[in-house]
């Protein structure tokens, strides 16, 4: 662990409950990230399988893998839950698909056909208005939302004709012994919300979790990670409210507020170091930044001195700044 300082060390050691680690840009949280696994498998005795590392992207998934790779013997390595939500959500599925209903091997639709199904539901061909209801039951899927709750709340026109499609699309769907992608976390949701027993299998199973980019979760994606975790609350979540940038997409950045209430032994842990960016580049972000509402204070930092003179250049178009 060498080249760490000193709140990196604090977060990797932690394990005496929930914990969030603050990450600002920069700051090496997916070090951290690493490091805390390579500690829980080599100092605290935890079998590789019991761990899982959640990420947003395969390609933060892959990245991760291949650090831990160089930490780890390749057995244990391989042995590592590290994925996205979703691949998690489709070996939950996978494995426990009956009890909702589904063959094993499901169909897994993509934005097409669920795109076709949702045309047909909604008796419209119009592109730009499947594009709005096809997003406005993803939303309401992300959110948690029921197809009967949804009639209640439409009241836009648009809103009005996905609710009045959401029910026949979720029937379709079934029908067909398919899913969309929003569901790879909501079924899951559904499936531990309605089979306690099925959740404290899974509890047991992962019995560490770590969270990176814990900003941009949604609302099912934070109702899976509570009921993943359970009364142990034994995960790393590692955000940061200055970096939420996935909004549209139903990520909610109330979901780390929410995590001092929930969980009232969550410790806090701020990395603040930046090793990107020179002191001149970080003055200019914290004012800038210092005009966001803020969940938690921090300010980054950095030692590799003041560096050169920012300049701004604006451009005319996007062309133009390409």
């Amino acid at each position: 662990m060498s080249g760490l300082n000193q709140p990196q060390r604090e977060a990797i050691h932690y394990l005496d409950g929930p914990l969030l680690v603050l990450a600002g840009a920069g700051s090496g949280k997916t070090r951290v990230i690493t490091q805390k696994i390579a500690y829980l498998v080599q100092s605290c005795g935890f079998n590789p399988r019991n761990i899982a590392a959640i990420t947003f992207t395969n390609k933060a998934a892959k990245e991760m893998q291949e650090r831990i790779g160089k930490l780890l013997s390749k057995q244990q390595a391989d042995e590592l839950q590290i994925s996205t939500f979703h691949s998690l959500g489709v070996r939950i599925l996978r494995e426990e698909a009956k009890v909702l209903g589904y063959k094993p091997r499901f169909s897994i639709f993509d934005s097409a056909d669920c795109a076709g199904i949702i045309g047909e539901a909604a008796g419209t061909v119009d592109k730009a208005t499947l594009r709005i209801v096809q997003s406005t039951i993803s939303n309401w899927k992300n959110g948690l939302i029921t197809p009967e709750a949804a009639r209640h709340l439409a009241t836009d026109e648009h809103q009005k004709l996905a609710a009045h499609a959401f029910l026949s699309y979720e029937a379709t769907l079934k029908a067909y012994q398919a899913v969309d992608f929003d569901d790879l976390i909501g079924l899951p949701v559904k499936l531990f919300s309605e089979h306690p027993e099925i959740a404290d299998k899974w509890q047991n199973r992962l019995r560490y979790l770590l969270v990176d980019e814990y900003q941009d979760t949604n609302a099912c994606q934070y109702q899976l990670l509570k009921l993943l975790t359970g009364v142990r609350a034994q995960f790393t979540a590692v955000g940061d409210d200055d970096q939420a940038i996935y909004g549209w997409r139903g990520a909610d950045i109330e979901n780390l507020k929410k995590l001092p209430t929930e969980f009232p032994a969550l410790k806090v842990i701020k990395l603040e170091q930046n090793y990107r960016s020179t002191v001149r580049i970080l003055k200019a972000a914290n004012n800038v930044i210092s005009h966001n509402e803020k969940l938690f204070d921090k300010k980054l930092w950095s030692d590799l001195g003041h560096g050169e003179q920012i300049s701004v250049t604006a451009c005319r178009d996007n062309d133009a700044e390409a």
